[in-house]
């Protein structure tokens, strides 16, 4: 697939995409559970990402009174287990080369603000973005393009000249939704024809999402 416009800014998901995060955001989640009944399967779990967690957590424990203490289980895990989440090969480098380039670089991600912001301080990623929308900024998620709207405004940039990349159906949902050429970085999972349609290009790691927009640059 071409391009119609040049690309003036590149939107990333956080998790799973710059950040090497997902293993253990499914264990703090299946941790959190835990008490309340049976614990999914990982691939079920991550099918229900895409915005805070008092979002998808209720259907996990057993309705929203359990969620308090789901969630306390679910932050203390994440925290003593935050040093294994690093950027993923490859990344770092790319958004230096990106940003040599003069493209604007923005985070669309469903993860809260605190701990967001919280990575992206413990890996210096915080100064290479120009903006980030956070899972609990907006009355909406991902699906819902409100997001990506809100990115798009901010760096004064149209949807024909901008690429998201991210790693989950939702990612592609709503960058589709906004009119936005999405990368899908399927971590060797398979991917739904259907979802596959509507993604710009599907790759297997970010590092291959990073060079891909790198080469859409020339």
């Amino acid at each position: 697939m071409s391009r119609a416009a040049p690309i003036r800014a590149v939107v990333f998901d956080l998790d799973g995409t710059l950040l090497d995060s997902l293993p253990l955001v499914l264990q703090a989640i299946a941790h959190a559970i835990e008490p309340f009944g049976p614990v999914p399967p990982p691939t079920e779990i991550f099918a229900r990402l895409g915005g805070p967690p008092e979002r998808f957590l209720p259907a996990l424990v057993g309705g929203g009174r359990n969620v308090p203490a789901a969630l306390a289980r679910m932050t203390a895990y994440h925290d003593t287990h935050q040093e294994l989440i690093q950027p993923f090969e490859g990344v770092v480098a790319a958004l230096d080369r990106l940003r040599a380039r003069n493209v604007a670089l923005a985070i669309w991600t469903g993860r809260d603000r605190a701990s967001g912001e919280s990575l992206l301080r413990d890996h210096g990623l915080h100064d290479r973005f120009a903006t980030v929308v956070y899972g609990d900024d907006l009355p909406s998620h991902k699906p819902d393009p409100l997001g990506l709207r809100e990115i798009l405004a901010r760096l004064g940039v149209a949807a024909s000249e901008t690429v998201f990349v991210g790693d989950a159906d939702v990612d592609v949902l709503g960058g589709a939704a906004c009119g936005v050429d999405t990368l899908l970085i399927r971590h060797a999972r398979r991917v739904d024809e259907q979802l596959r349609a509507k993604a710009w290009r599907t790759v297997d790691s970010p590092r291959e999402a990073c060079e891909l927009v790198l080469r859409a640059l020339d």
